[in-house]
């Protein structure tokens, strides 16, 4: 069962390269059509001015915050060998949380529907981390 904890796991790494390819096309299809030079976009102010469509690097940013939490857990859970069935339901329901919080925010971007699943999908992370802290103490 240890392995199985990877699979949620690369599920997460293909929704920050999903996310990533649709940041990479909405960035270069708006530079294109609104003639913005590259150097106009060289640091993360200058593009919020220069760049109208920015849904998309902002979530690719999100996939690199609470998600390292996430990352961190299923790594330790496996190589303590800690994976249980209530452990793997946990992760796939927060990469599907996830996956859900990214379509929100690269679409039609309503921040209260955004945040109900963030907020979701942060107590699965936690609640992870509390079950290992809980398994590593009572396997001493």
């Amino acid at each position: 069962m240890r392995n199985a904890i990877f699979w949620p796991l690369i599920a997460q790494v293909v929704l920050v390269a999903v996310v990533a390819g649709r940041m990479y096309a909405t960035r270069v299809a708006e530079m294109r059509a609104r003639r913005i030079s590259p150097q106009s976009v060289a640091t993360s102010r200058t593009a919020a001015e220069a760049l109208q469509n920015v849904a998309a690097a902002d979530n690719f940013r999100n996939l690199f915050e609470v998600p390292v939490l996430f990352f961190a857990v299923c790594g330790a859970l496996a190589i303590t060998d800690t994976v249980t069935p209530l452990q793997l339901v946990l992760a796939w329901l927060y990469v599907g949380l996830r996956a859900v919080h990214s379509f929100i925010h690269v679409t039609y971007n309503r921040v209260m529907h955004r945040f109900g699943v963030y907020v979701a999908s942060t107590i699965c992370v936690f609640v992870m981390w509390g079950l290992f802290a809980f398994a590593l103490w009572r396997n001493g």
